[in-house]
This record gives C-alpha cells, structure tokens and sequence, in this order.
C-alpha cells in the first residue's frame, strides 16, 4: 500500500474514504486547463517573513510509523517525511510534478531503447544530517526494499519500483542511473520520499528502525521529540540544510480531532488547523460578532434588590426551591445549570478570542463519489446504474456543498484527475448528463416497472425489503441519526407520523405534524408502499407484524418493481461529526432518485465500521466516499478501477475497486498508459480509460471536496494548499511593517 493508497483510506474511513517534476516541462503544459481554486496561503516573498518563531499545526493524530511506505504510515507520517527528507519531485499549484532544485539539478529518460533509463543529477550540496553525500547506494537500497523480491521487508506497495532492472552510479558520484526492465510512465514518482541507506538497507532497520525515530535526516527540519503524552510532534531547523534555511525554529505538530480544534485554536494551542463545515462557520459568527455583551442589568447597568449578590449557581438553587422542587432534585438541577452557564462562558470566551483567526479555502486533491456496488442485486445491471447517474443533477449536488463556502461549484468530470492537473478532461460525456426521461427508458429496457406486484414472503413483515439491522457497532439514540426507518418519499407522510406522534402533545397537533415529512433518522429508506404499518402510524405494531394471508401481494405505487420485487437501494452513509455534508447529499441524491421511481433505504453507521464493515465487504448498494487524485493516475488510480479477480478460496479479489465495477478493457488501458513513455499519449490513454469508466457507471464523481483552514494572524505562506504541497522552509510569521512602509502606505 502506497503513500497514496493509506490517504485514500483515511478519506473512506471518515466518510467523507496522495506527491512531487523541476526539468523542462514539455508540450502538454496547457492539458488540463487551469485548476479550479488555487492556493489561499497568503503568499509572501521570504525577506518579508520574520526569522524564528514557532508554528504550532494540528493533525489528527501521532504516526504510528515514520516509514512512508509502510501500511500504517497516514498523513502525519506523510507530513513529517515532507519537511524532514528528500523529495525529488513536488507539486506545484496545479498538482504537477516538478523536480526539486534541493535535491536534483536534472532529472530525464536519456534512453528508451533498448530500455529506459532515467538519469538524475543530484544537487552537489546535498547530505544527509551526519555529512554523507545523498547518493547511489541511498538509491539502492531503497530499490531492494520496495522492488517485492525480498519479503523480509514489510513493504506496503511495489509500484513503479518492481520494473526497476539495475541502479549504478554515474560518471560521477553526484550521478545515478537508473535501468528499468520495463518502461514506467510514471517514474517521478519514486524516491519521493527518499530515505537513507540506514533505514532501507536492512530489513530490520526498514521494519521496526524507523517506525519512531529517524536518525538521519535531508531536509530543511530535522525531527525532534515526539511526546505522545502531549500529543505533540516537533520538527526543528536543520543547521546542515543548505537551501534557503527555514524561517521557523520550529514547527509543532499537535494531535487534536477536529470537532476539538476551534477550542484548541481560542486556547491558544494551534496557530495553524484544517477545520470542518461548524468549525469555519464558528469563526465566520465570532468575526461578525463585534458588539459587547450588556451587563447584568438593563441597558448595562449593575443588578440591584434582593438576590443582586447571589452566584448563578446559588440563584438557581434557590428559584428551584422557592417553586416547589424538593432540595434534591434542586441540587441536581442547580449543578445541571451551573454546568450549561459554565459552558455557555467558555463557548463566549472561545467565540471572542476566535475572531482574530482567518479561515483560508481551497479544494482538496480529493472528490467526493457515489458508489454504486455492482457485484449483486439490481445494481449488477449496467442499465440500472446508468439510470441512477443520469437521474442526478451533479451541479446540484456541487452546489449545495461548494456555493455555502464561497467555492467554485462545478462538478467534477474526470475519475482520474482534476481541473488543473494535466490528465483532467471532461469526460462524463461518455455516460450522458441528467436526463430524467433517459433514466426511466433505461429503467423499463432493464424491465422495471411502476405498479408492479410485489409479492411479501409467507409470515414477512410487510416494508421494505432489508429493514435496519442493530449489529452492535452502529450508534443509536438522539443525536446519532439510528432513531429508526426512515422512508424518503412515501406519500402518505408515515415517517413523519412516526417521530412527530412522540413529539405531539395531543392528537390535534399529533395530526398536524404527521402532514409533514422529511425528518432525519438513522435508516432512512424511500418509497410508495401505503400498504406497510408501522410504530407510530396509528396502527397496532403487533398487528403490523402478522399481515393477513390474504394480503400476499401487494403494488408498488408510483415506484418501480420486477418479478415481485420493488427497486429498493441500500444507501450507507457515515454517521459522524463532520460528516454532514455527505449526509446531506445522500437525502437529494434519494430525492432525484424517488422521481424516477427508485427507492432507497438509507443506513447512517458508525464511522469506524462506515469502511470495514459496509464498503470493504461489500455490504451497501449506494455509498459517498472519497478518492484523491494524484500526479500519477496511470500508477495510482490502476487499483481503484481495475476489475476484480476470482481468488482460489471463490471470494473476490477487488484490491481498491470497492464498487466491484470494472472490465477488460480499462485495464488494457491502464497498462498501457503506465508503459508509454511519451507524456501526452500516456494522458491520452487515461483520458481513454476514464471514458471507460463514466460508461461502465459505477463510480460517479460529483464534487471536489472543500478544504478550510483557520489561520492565526500574521501566519504566511501556508493555509489551504489546495493541489500544491507545502514548502515548509518558507512558511513564517510575517515581519511587522516598519515606520517607513506605514509613512509610504
């Protein structure tokens, strides 16, 4: 598993489900088209950054690994090899490879028959931190630890590095040259990054060396403590750096999850925070708030009388004992009380020291997809899951995402790239845009009808089809969106029957909100059976589950049925904080998807069993997950897409491809992009393979996804990087302006 393939993880496992070219660019600069948001990381020139200081930047959590190519290394790890070793390629603003001046002063395939060889020429002031030269044998070694041939190493992926046939030295020590057996269109992406001989050269050293410490380092920070008590991880300037040196001391990297981060943030732990949705909203409300609160009287004058002198705490207990509570239950109410004023204090005092911050946006290299599982039930039909695509409105969905946060809305074309990097094309095309008459014919050529019988097995409980499964591990309760089944779509308003008879005082108001519909619940299904009874809906739940003999069929109403059977999709989604969007999205895709007449039932799961337990194994019909895209699809984006193979044990090998969609032919293209060696043919094949893709419809790409960053003051040259990577040596606190640039301002 690649660098690439664990942050594809990390996006799948929070629901919402990865690096570095300085020698001439060539003809295909202008492929792709300009991206579509650009970096915001308040870009200042380098003698206009102070020199020092600390920056102290949240991640999610400390690496269990510092070993990038190891399984468990996740995007701390990634962030740490970044500032502290090698990477001969970065990206740029439009998530291109370009050849690091640090590192290489030439890198090309200066031969291609008989085979390719790639020769780099190494910056000759390059060294690692004990005063070694970066050279061949780093190189080597590293090509023995990934190459696959020796499984002593713990190696996570072999990509590009299993075509590798010999690495030698050069004409001189600063040369390396590089033999493939095979061509590899994508040879940029490796030895990025690199590590020293030290760690690659030994099993031992590869497999438990470098999981917690890195002695030796080749980058503008050297690694410092990691503290897990603190949950801290600090890089440090690296006095032997001979590039431009870093502006800060050092740089900080603090674990907080990101519901804890806008109170991080106002405490004064982080200077520097990805955030989510609430937590931008957060510090958009405090930057407006810019009046005082009154004081305790009206008009802001002081409280006087009787109980003027009382704490809150002491007034509440005395309220409650003046109206009756006993002393008791007073004191667990006043405790409740001074709890929520306690609360409500902090939350004002985080609020004022929040508007100093400034929240910086971009897009992620990522896009968020509807999955549809193709390997059973009604999606195993291509004329099923092409009518589910062009049932949506894609620019819709990027809308209700993107247009709330002020970014470009505008929905993504391509499964292998985006705008802005140089394989990205349009090529949704293949598969054809909404079109509602278009999807109901591919309903009714695959025979699915609406009024159709649907047959209820003897002794069945009439409903959907798949009713909600408590297995332990999917949360319930308020708050946790597993309240219950929830049928988006029916028209005689029994989901809403269901939660407002709780609510409503009396049967008057009961029947007034039982008119509406559309309340969240945990499993939500759609649908137009007037036929199924249910808790809440009047009728006697113990009647509803022994229908009469008689009652063995029923229709399908205004939705879709065949041999019996209504069109009822199962829609996972992630439960979680911060997953609102996607939960969102999830209830208007199910609306589109009711007007053509297909149901869905939709399942929020806990976050930790969203990916293990539903996407991995295939248990869900539709899905939003994420994917991020790299500068590299022909290597990277191969396991997404690559069809899935029978294993000997009659199980299904689908390496990333978890819609199990894939075909033939878009293999052949993948394996030919990865061996082409001229740049624009290669692009061209992808494109090829991403028309295959659109066409086969199993993975529908809908928006890219937004990254916000709260930034303190003063803090430049970093925020949202969008498609970039960071450049962590120019990343500073900006210098306070002088009594001359005032005077001239």
């Amino acid at each position: 598993m690649s660098q690439r393939r664990r942050r594809s993880l990390a996006l799948l496992t929070s629901g919402v489900l990865a690096l570095p070219l300085l020698a001439g660019c060539g003809a295909g600069d202008d492929e792709g088209g300009p991206a579509a948001a650009g970096q915001d990381i308040a870009t200042t020139a380098r003698e206009k950054v102070a020199d020092g200081g600390v920056l102290r930047w949240a991640v999610d959590s400390l690496p269990d690994t510092l070993n990038a190519f190891q399984a468990d290394a996740d995007a701390t790890t990634a962030r740490i090899a970044g500032a502290v070793l090698p990477h001969l390629f970065v990206l740029d603003a439009k998530g291109r490879p370009a050849a690091n001046p640090d590192y290489l002063e030439k890198a090309e395939v200066v031969e291609r028959e008989p085979k390719q060889v790639v020769l780099y020429k190494l910056n000759q002031q390059a060294v690692w931190s004990d005063g070694r030269e970066i050279g061949a044998p780093d190189f080597v070694a590293q090509w023995r630890a990934l190459s696959g041939k020796d499984t002593a190493y713990w190696t996570a992926r072999n990509a590009g590095y299993d075509r590798i046939e010999k690495i030698e030295k050069g004409k001189t020590d600063l040369e390396v040259r590089v033999t493939f057996a095979k061509p590899y269109a994508d040879w940029r992406s490796l030895f990025s990054p690199l590590y020293p001989k030290q760690v690659t050269g030994t099993p031992d050293a590869f497999n438990e060396g470098a999981r917690g410490a890195l002695k030796v380092t080749a980058g503008p920070f050297a690694l410092g403590a990691i503290d897990k008590k603190t949950g801290t991880a600090a890089l440090t300037r690296n006095p032997r750096w001979w590039g431009r040196p870093a502006k800060l001391d050092s740089l900080v990297l603090t674990a907080v999850p990101r519901a804890d981060r806008p109170a991080a943030l106002a405490a004064g732990r982080l200077d520097l925070a990805e955030i989510d949705r609430a937590g931008a909203e957060r510090i958009a409300l405090a930057r407006r708030d810019a009046s005082g609160k009154n004081g305790p009287g009206a008009g802001g004058a002081p409280a006087h009388g009787p109980g003027a002198a009382l704490t809150p705490a002491q007034a509440t207990l005395s309220w409650a004992i003046a109206f009756g509570a006993d002393e008791g239950k007073a004191a667990a109410e006043q405790e409740t009380r001074t709890k929520h004023v306690a609360s409500v204090q902090r939350y004002a005092e985080e609020q004022t020291a929040l508007r100093s911050f400034s929240v910086r946006k971009s897009l992620e290299p990522a896009y968020t997809q509807l999955a549809m599982n193709g390997s059973a039930g009604p999606l195993a039909d291509e004329r099923v899951r092409r009518a589910v695509a062009r049932a949506l409105d894609r620019q819709a969905l990027a809308e209700l995402v993107l247009k709330p946060l002020g970014l470009p809305a505008k929905p993504v074309g391509s499964h292998v790239a985006l705008a802005g990097q140089q394989a990205y094309a349009d090529n949704s095309g293949a598969l054809g845009g909404q079109d509602t008459v278009a999807a109901q014919a591919l309903l009714t050529d695959a025979g699915w009808r609406r009024g159709g019988r649907i047959t209820e097995p003897a002794g069945a409980k009439a409903g959907p089809e798949s009713a909600p499964q408590d297995d332990g591990k999917t949360p319930s309760g308020p708050g946790t969106g597993n309240d219950g089944l929830y049928i988006v779509g029916q028209d005689d308003g029994i989901n809403g029957e269901r939660e407002a008879a709780a609510a409503a005082p009396d049967a008057e108001s009961a029947a007034a909100a039982a008119a509406e519909t559309g309340s969240e619940a945990g499993t939500e299904a759609s649908g137009d059976d007037k036929s199924v009874a249910r808790e809440g809906d009047g009728a006697d739940p113990a009647k509803a589950t022994q229908p009469p003999a008689k009652q063995a069929t029923r229709t399908s109403g205004n939705m879709l049925a065949k041999d019996g059977k209504p069109l009822t999709l199962r829609f996972v989604l992630p439960a979680g904080p911060g997953s609102e969007s996607l939960r969102a999205v999830g209830e208007r895709i199910a609306q589109m998807l009711r007007k053509v007449g297909v149901a869905t039932e939709t399942t929020k799961v806990a976050d930790d069993s969203f990916f293990k337990d539903h996407i991995a194994s295939g248990q869900y019909d539709l899905a939003l997950y994420s994917w991020p895209t790299t500068a590299f699809p022909a290597t990277d984006a191969r396991p997404i897409f690559a069809k899935p193979e029978p294993a000997a044990d009659g199980s299904l090998l689908v390496e990333q491809n978890y819609t199990r969609v894939g075909t033939d032919h878009i293999d052949q293209l993948f394996d030919q992009a990865v061996g082409e060696l001229d740049e624009q043919q290669s692009r061209e094949l992808m494109r090829k393979a991403d028309a295959r893709i659109w066409a086969a419809a199993g993975s529908i790409p809908l928006y890219q996804r937004p990254e916000l960053v709260a930034v303190k003051p003063g803090l430049v040259n970093a925020g949202a990087f969008g498609l970039g990577a960071p450049r962590y040596q120019d990343i500073g606190w900006k210098k306070a302006a002088s009594a001359k640039d005032r005077a001239k301002k």
